[in-house]
C-alpha cells in the first residue's frame, strides 16, 4: 500500500493556513474532524496542516474504531483512508453512512483508480482524493466543509423563520391553496357568526376552528369542541344542549350543554354530519334565535355564541339522501372554509415534518436533528390518505424509533418507504455514470451554467456531453 510522502509538509503548512479566505470579524465555528487511517504519519500530518484552521481533530488508526467514533463525535468531515488492514474503507464508508447518511466523507488513497473513485462516490463519500496530499489541498477540503456546514445552519435559521412566517395560529402552510385559508381566516374572524369547514379526516379542521375563535372579539371567552360521532343519540343532545334533572333514567341533576356552558364564546362541532335529525332540528333554534332547549325543560334559555361546524363529508349528498336538514346547511354555509388534503400541498409536507420533528425530538428528549434526504424523498412520494394526522403520526413513531441523530428511511412505517427505491448503483458503468451524473445535476441546478461550475467543467463540455449521451436541452431528466 502507498503512503503519502509528507516529508518536508511543515514548510508547507503555514502558507496553506492563510491561503483561505480572510476572517470575518466574528470566529468561524469549530468544525469537528475525523481522520480514519492506519497510517499514524497521516494522523499526524492532518492534526499539523488543521492546527490553525479552527477545528478539532480526532483520529483513529483502527477503522472499526473510527467507525463507532461516528456515532459519538458526530463529525462534521470524515477523512478515510481507502486501503486499510480489517475492514478497508470500502467498508468502512458503508457502515459510516449507515449511521449517518448525512455524513461527509472524503475518501483518501494512494491506489488511484477510476473504478475505485466511482464506486465511492456512488457509495456516498463526498470526494475522492489521491496520496500524496498536501496541506493546501486538506485547508480547501476543510474550508469546503465549513462553508456547507454555514449552509446548512443558515438553511436551518431559514427553515424556522420559513415556518413562523408561513404559519397562522398553530397551522402552518405556504402552498397557495393554505396561503388563500390563511387569508380568508384572517378576513371572517372579526365578524364570524357561523362557518362550515370541509376537509378529510386529518386536514386540521380543529385548528382551523381555533384560529378562528383566537382572531374573533370573542378570543378571551370559551371555546366548546364537540365531535358530533363521538356519542350516542340521547347523550349527545345531553351534551349539546344539556337537561334537567329526571328528564331520562340516569339525570340525578341538571346539566348545562355546552352551548349555555360557553355562552359569549364559541361551539365548534366537528363532524357536524353526524347529528341525529332531533339535534339538527334543535341546532337550527340556536343558529336562528340564539335559544337552546334542554331536555325536560320547557322553556328555552338564550345564548350567544357563535358556530363553527366542520365535516368531512359531502353534505350535498347527505340532504339528497334526506340524512342533513338544507335549512340548517343554508345556516352553517354562511362561509364556508376548505382544507386541501396534503398530497395537494405537497409544498408544506418538509415545513410540518421538520416541526414535528422539533416537537417529538424535545418531547422524547432525543438529539433529532434532521431528516435524511432519502426519507424526505419517501415523504415527499407518499400519497398520505391520512393527510396531516398521519404525517404527525409518522414522524412521532420515527423518532421514538430511531437511534441515531438523523431521521432516516428505516425509521419509518413500511408503506412510506416502499414509495422510493433506490437505483443498483453496482450495475451502474462509468458511462451510465457519467451520465447519471449529468442528469442529477441538471435536475437539481436547473441552470446549465451552475451545472457546469457543479461538474467543475466548462459549459461547451457539458453540452457536448450531454449531445453524447442524448440529453435534449429542453429536457434534462430525459434518460
Amino acid at each position: 500500500m502507498r503512503k503519502a510522502n509528507i516529508e518536508g509538509s511543515d514548510k508547507r503548512i503555514a502558507g496553506a493556513r492563510n491561503s483561505g479566505t480572510e476572517a470575518s470579524a466574528q470566529p468561524a465555528p469549530l468544525l469537528v474532524i475525523l481522520a480514519i487511517d492506519d497510517d499514524p504519519g497521516m494522523l499526524r500530518f492532518y492534526k499539523a496542516a488543521l492546527a490553525g484552521e479552527r477545528v478539532r481533530v480526532e483520529s483513529a488508526a483502527d477503522p472499526l474504531h473510527g467507525v463507532e467514533l461516528v456515532e459519538t463525535l458526530n463529525p462534521d468531515l470524515i477523512l478515510l483512508d481507502l486501503t486499510m488492514p480489517g475492514i478497508d474503507g470500502m467498508e468502512a464508508l458503508r457502515r459510516i453512512r449507515l449511521s449517518d447518511p448525512e455524513a461527509r466523507v472524503v475518501m483518501i488513497t494512494g491506489n488511484y483508480s477510476i473504478e475505485s473513485a466511482v464506486k465511492a462516490i456512488q457509495a456516498g463519500a463526498t470526494d475522492y482524493v489521491c496520496k500524496p496530499i498536501d496541506p493546501e489541498k486538506v485547508c480547501k477540503i476543510v474550508q469546503e466543509t465549513r462553508e456547507q456546514v454555514d449552509l446548512t445552519r443558515r438553511e436551518n435559521r431559514l427553515e424556522n423563520q420559513f415556518a413562523e412566517v408561513f404559519s397562522l395560529e398553530g397551522m402552518i402552510g405556504r402552498s397557495p391553496r393554505m396561503l388563500e385559508v390563511f387569508d380568508l381566516v384572517r378576513r371572517v374572524a372579526p365578524h364570524l357568526r357561523t362557518a362550515l369547514i370541509t376537509g378529510e379526516t386529518g386536514t386540521g379542521k380543529e385548528l382551523v376552528a381555533r384560529a378562528l375563535h383566537a382572531l374573533s372579539p370573542r378570543a378571551q371567552q370559551r371555546i366548546a369542541v364537540f365531535n358530533c360521532s363521538a356519542l350516542v343519540e340521547t347523550l349527545a343532545e345531553s351534551q349539546l344542549f344539556g337537561h334537567r334533572k329526571g328528564a331520562f333514567t340516569g339525570a340525578i341533576n341538571d346539566q348545562a350543554g355546552i352551548f349555555e356552558w360557553a355562552n359569549g364564546g364559541t361551539v365548534f362541532l366537528d363532524e357536524v354530519g353526524d347529528l341525529s335529525p332531533a339535534a339538527q332540528a334543535k341546532l337550527l333554534r340556536v343558529l336562528e334565535n340564539g335559544e337552546v332547549q334542554k331536555l325536560g325543560l320547557p322553556q328555552a334559555i338564550r345564548v350567544d355564541v357563535q358556530v363553527i361546524a366542520a365535516t368531512s363529508r359531502d353534505l350535498n349528498v347527505e340532504m339528497k339522501s334526506n340524512r342533513f336538514r338544507p335549512d340548517l346547511w343554508f345556516r352553517l354555509n354562511m362561509v364556508q372554509i376548505e382544507l386541501p388534503p396534503l398530497r395537494e400541498r405537497r409544498e408544506d409536507i418538509l415545513l410540518l415534518a421538520r416541526r414535528f420533528l422539533q416537537d417529538f425530538a424535545s418531547q422524547y428528549r432525543k438529539e433529532i436533528h434532521k431528516i435524511s434526504r432519502r426519507a424526505e424523498s419517501a415523504l415527499l412520494a407518499y400519497s398520505w390518505p391520512g393527510n396531516i394526522r398521519e404525517l404527525e403520526n409518522v414522524i412521532g413513531r420515527g423518532c421514538m424509533m430511531a437511534r441515531r441523530k438523523v431521521l432516516d428511511l428505516e425509521d419509518l412505517p413500511r408503506e412510506v418507504r416502499s414509495q422510493t427505491a433506490a437505483a443498483p448503483f453496482s450495475a451502474m458503468t462509468l458511462e451510465n455514470a457519467e451520465k447519471h451524473a449529468i442528469i442529477h445535476t441538471l435536475a437539481t441546478t436547473q441552470n446549465k451554467a451552475l451545472a457546469a461550475r457543479t461538474l467543475r467543467i466548462s459549459r461547451a463540455r457539458l453540452y457536448r456531453l450531454m449531445e453524447k449521451h442524448g440529453l435534449d436541452e429542453n429536457s434534462p431528466e430525459k434518460e
